[in-house]
């Protein structure tokens, strides 16, 4: 199907189909950019500039209308970047970010790819409705983590925003000043942070933190991470347990291990006015690090920030979704930060995406995942087709 840019060139490809007989047809290149339908949520999959990248290189772009309203992007923005506004979902390739209900999956041609984040870990029926559907899932969030698919990495795009926005929600809860400040009326201490599990977004908290003036402090089992607390200026809190794991996740702890750390972190997180709190397991429910003991033992007025309420929460006293008080302590848990900052979110996303979607064409811009090739491998949740050799080892 041409799709005619606003400066009226028809753009023509002869593209690889991804359909169920992988037949090679004479058609152009579509990528559809749909607006999000989630509670709450206001990224988009590409940003103009993004939007541009592509239509210089003869792919056509369709944006759904208003599919960037949330993020502050209006349609015309998109129209000057070479796409069109039309129905987004009769594309050869849908990108999004949110994984699609059934009522999207049924907008979906068959033998479509689809690029966003697709839970395949935890929604089981949207994996196996667009299984049934014919469609090809590149899945973001199992992009592998290898140096060459940093650029690719959503997760970690994403967890820089929840990071930063964590510290800001802190603040605004905690009844404190975070800066030390000397004033005529006498001199308030600096705030302390502590900040469990030393991710991406455990290390932007740390950083973000230490920027607004206070002291902040690190903690993983995988003690090979102190170093990058240190290197964002915060202190390193070693409590004498390591359980590093693979792909760069911390590894689930033996029930002995899981009793020390509970024992020295309460000890521990007592002494602190704001405990961010983002540790996660792969396909396993959040691991709880906070007890209803250790938030007794706060000072009224201290707050916890839990990033990990979607799996369960960090905390024991953690309600997801909502902002509670306990035993005097503000315990948060926001769902979806990255949200909450639409434009900058939705720009890091669309780089992420625009890489892995770059990955999937030949050199005339025409789609033509090689399965071979690690990444694609990995990410193909569904509709990998059977002739597919499995990736190269390494």
């Amino acid at each position: 199907m041409p799709v005619i840019l606003t400066d009226q060139r028809a753009v023509s490809r002869r593209v690889t189909s991804l359909d169920s007989a992988h037949n090679t047809q004479q058609r152009s290149t579509t990528v559809g950019v749909v607006r999000e339908a989630g509670e709450g949520e206001r990224r988009v999959a590409l940003v103009p500039k993004a939007v541009k990248s592509l239509t210089s290189r003869g792919i056509g772009v369709v944006v759904e209308s208003g599919a960037g309203d949330r993020a502050r992007i209006p349609d015309d923005e998109y129209i000057q970047a070479g796409a069109t506004i039309g129905n987004a979902w009769d594309c050869e390739v849908i990108v999004k970010v949110a994984p699609p209900s059934d009522a999207e999956i049924s907008k979906i041609p068959k033998g479509a790819t689809l690029i966003g984040f697709l839970a395949p870990r935890n929604q089981v029926n949207c994996i196996d409705a667009l299984s049934k559907r014919g469609v090809h899932g590149f899945a973001m969030e199992a992009i592998p983590r290898i140096s060459r698919a940093q650029v690719m990495d959503a997760l970690s795009s994403q967890a820089n925003v929840a990071g930063y926005k964590a510290v800001l929600v802190a603040a605004n809860e905690l009844t404190r000043f975070f800066p030390m400040l000397t004033t005529a009326a006498g001199t308030v201490k600096p705030a302390t942070v502590l900040v469990l599990g030393v991710g991406v977004a455990g290390l932007q908290a740390l950083a973000t933190a230490k920027r607004l003036g206070g002291r902040s402090t690190g903690y993983d089992v995988r003690p090979e991470v102190a170093d990058q607390v240190r290197s964002v200026g915060a202190q390193w809190l070693d409590l004498g347990i390591s359980a590093a794991g693979e792909g760069g996740y911390a590894r689930e702890l033996t029930e002995d291990e899981r009793a020390q750390q509970q024992q020295r972190l309460e000890d521990a997180i007592k002494g602190f006015d704001v405990v961010i709190t983002t540790a996660l397991v792969p396909g396993r429910p959040a691991p709880r690090l906070v007890t209803a003991a250790a938030v007794e033992g706060m000072r009224e007025g201290s707050v916890i920030v839990d990033l990990a309420g979607e799996t369960g929460g960090n905390c024991e006293l953690t309600e997801p979704g909502k902002t509670v008080t306990k035993h005097g302590v503000t315990i948060a848990s926001p769902l979806n930060l990255p949200a909450t900052m639409p434009e900058h979110a939705s720009e890091l996303y669309a780089k992420n995406v625009t890489a892995l979607l770059d990955l999937m064409l030949d050199d005339d811009a025409a789609l033509a995942p090689d399965f071979t090739d690690q990444i694609l491998a990995d990410s193909c949740v569904t509709g990998v087709p059977e002739t597919a050799s499995p990736p190269a080892a390494g």
